[in-house]
């Protein structure tokens, strides 16, 4: 199971590409409400979310998470147990954990980016400890991944599928939705 957080203030492009493309491969995902069952972006579209944070069981189903950006979204998650014991079961069980824009600052000030390659939305630079700062809109190192911001949330999305789905399927879907 691959679960989206979703928190008051996160971007929506960069929550929903993923969750769409990740659900046109089949997978399956679930959107987690960390402020609530209906979250509003930072650009006022409210979500309702799959369950909250609260129904939330943190186990073997869990092979990803995806933490999108946005502000006030970011520090919404930052400061959220259950977001930050998510990633610590990750961590500790060799799981994915991915995020975009601002919230790979998430994982730098945890140290779990220490001599990594990781990449954010400009700005956020200082705040992955210990990272080499990569150039591409996308990186992967490891189990891994990060994203410089919205307008790179389908190749985002698109990287998410390449690791769980296999490179063919990643192509399939980016032909199906005519990305160049």
């Amino acid at each position: 199971m691959i679960y989206v957080f979703l928190a008051e203030g996160f971007e929506e492009v960069e929550a929903l590409a993923p969750v769409d493309l990740l659900r046109r491969a089949k997978q399956q995902v679930t959107t987690v409400g960390v402020t609530g069952k209906v979250v509003s972006g930072s650009h006022g579209i409210p979500v309702t979310a799959d369950i909250t944070a609260e129904e939330l069981k943190i186990g073997a189903d869990m092979e990803m998470i995806v933490l999108p950006g946005g502000m006030p979204g970011t520090l919404n998650e930052e400061a959220s147990p259950v977001v930050q014991a998510a990633i610590d079961y990750c961590v500790k069980n060799d799981r994915y954990v991915s995020a975009i824009c601002a919230a790979p600052s998430i994982l730098g000030k945890k140290g779990l980016l220490e001599g990594k390659t990781a990449v954010c939305y400009p700005g956020f630079e200082t705040a992955l400890t210990g990272a080499a700062i990569g150039s591409e809109g996308v990186v992967q190192d490891g189990k891994f991944i990060t994203a410089k911001g919205a307008g790179v949330a389908v190749d985002f999305g698109l990287r998410l599928i390449q690791v769980l789905c296999g490179e063919k399927t990643a192509a399939e879907i980016r032909a199906s939705i005519i990305c160049d």
